[in-house]
């Protein structure tokens, strides 16, 4: 039996990480429910308080291949290193120099947006190709691959 995969990230900002996200992803924000024009007047007419709009947030592939984001508001802060992460596919089919330039460039539009630089791995042929370890806004780790 195949299952949906949805990703979700703990964070203190869903609509600002969301709205990175978006961008790094080439995803959308989610479409507010039924027949509302926006967020705010789908949570309103729930009677959501206002300090509850930003609990949450999820962004979606416009095209529907890939899994739905959630982005949900917690407490507490990011205190370590991530056991799981994400590869961002950013120069598929591209070796060498040619790879790693396609990398730095998107690393560079990235931090552009609020993201973080933390490592840059040189290609060691044949097993490595080379990659770019970044930080999103609230330091979640993820790699340019």
């Amino acid at each position: 039996m195949t299952r949906e995969l949805q990703v979700t990230f703990d964070c203190a900002d869903p609509g600002a990480l969301s709205a990175f996200w978006a961008e790094v992803l080439g995803y959308r924000l989610q479409d507010p429910p039924g027949d509302f024009a926006t967020w705010e007047d789908a949570l309103k007419a729930f009677g959501v308080p206002p300090e509850q709009w930003n609990s949450a947030s999820a962004i979606v592939d416009p095209d529907g291949r890939g899994p739905r984001v959630f982005f949900q508001r917690v407490p507490e802060g990011k205190t370590a290193k991530n056991r799981v992460h994400l590869d961002v596919r950013a120069a598929p089919g591209l070796e060498g120099a040619d790879r790693m330039a396609a990398l730095e460039a998107e690393a560079t539009r990235l931090v552009g947006l609020g993201a973080a630089r933390v490592e840059r791995f040189e290609p060691r042929p044949p097993m490595e190709a080379g990659h770019i370890v970044l930080a999103d806004p609230e330091g979640n780790e993820f790699c340019l691959d």
